[in-house]
């Protein structure tokens, strides 16, 4: 899935941009390219005393079906908008964009000044590549894959810890791909690599909300779902049986199956925001409530 890199900055894309995509290293049927934002409906009903006053009302609360915090809809919206940008501009504008945005391993190796965005974009691309997709499709599918876990965690720990645990993810999927394609000149584009740390990262949480009130807790109150020790983690069946078809789905893209010829998924970055998700994750977690009331539980 390369990006239509137009103009005389096509000549980068000597093997084909490498797609950082979760369409097709993410397994399992969760892909529902469903972005709705549910919001609590309260209806009060008043039954009318005889001498026309009104007793009480009746609360029904109706709970969201997708309850997404600010800070996914803001990632969400950034992607679109980057997207929607780079349609409006010229041919040559929108290479340069792309380029400026994506990571190339080649930066450091001597071409950054050559490049668009130039020495900047040696530390920006770190971040900015989860901002620019190959087409719609490729969007829709990261988009899909944000709201199904980062809705989660976002709603877990807040605005500002979700922010960060994203970089941090993109950053060391990036530092990955940089490892295993030293010099090359091909950009890597998509947020998957940061959404795969995301993945990572629920993995801490998903197994003991089970285990204790449901998966309805981590819409109602995510908080009160046990933070899982990492050594603890790394011993659950679960999440050993989830992480290995995870890298089961990766090795059979770096085999190009399931694809035409060169695959261009970029492995590397998932793998490597998976890992960062799932091992960091308590760094960025929130303190944990037994209930709604508020009540604090030390982990």
């Amino acid at each position: 899935m390369p990006v239509p890199l137009r103009g005389e900055w096509a000549l980068l894309s000597v093997k084909g941009t490498r797609v950082n995509s979760a369409d097709r290293t993410l397994p399992g049927s969760e892909v529902s390219c469903s972005g709705a934002v549910g919001e609590s409906a309260l209806r009060q009903h008043q039954a009318p005393e005889p001498n026309g006053s009104t007793k009480g009302s009746a609360v029904e609360k109706h709970e969201p079906m997708f309850n997404l915090q600010g800070a996914v809809l803001a990632v969400l919206g950034a992607m679109v908008a980057v997207q929607v940008i780079r349609m409006a501009l010229p041919e040559a504008a929108d290479s340069w964009l792309t380029l400026a945005l994506a990571f190339i391993p080649a930066r450091y190796s001597g071409y950054a000044s050559l490049l668009p965005g130039g020495e900047i974009a040696s530390i920006t691309s770190f971040v900015t590549h989860t901002l620019v997709h190959g087409d719609w499709v490729h969007l829709g599918f990261n988009a899909a894959w944000l709201v199904a876990f980062g809705g989660a965690v976002a709603n877990r720990v807040g605005t500002v810890r979700f922010l960060l645990l994203f970089a941090f993810c993109a950053i060391i999927g990036a530092a990955t791909f940089l490892v295993f394609n030293i010099g090359l000149l091909a950009p890597m584009v998509g947020a998957s690599g940061a959404i795969s740390g995301l993945m990572g990262a629920t993995m801490r949480f998903l197994f003991t909300a089970v285990d204790g009130n449901g998966l309805a807790a981590l819409r109602e109150d995510p908080r009160s779902a046990r933070l899982m020790p990492l050594a603890e983690t790394l011993r659950d069946k679960r999440v050993v049986l989830v992480t290995a078809v995870f890298l089961l789905a990766n090795i059979l893209a770096i085999l190009g199956l399931g694809s035409m010829g060169y695959s261009g998924i970029a492995w590397e970055a998932h793998i490597g925001g998976y890992f960062a998700g799932l091992l960091a994750f308590g760094f960025f977690d929130a303190p944990q409530t037994e209930d709604s009331s508020g009540e604090r539980i030390l982990h």
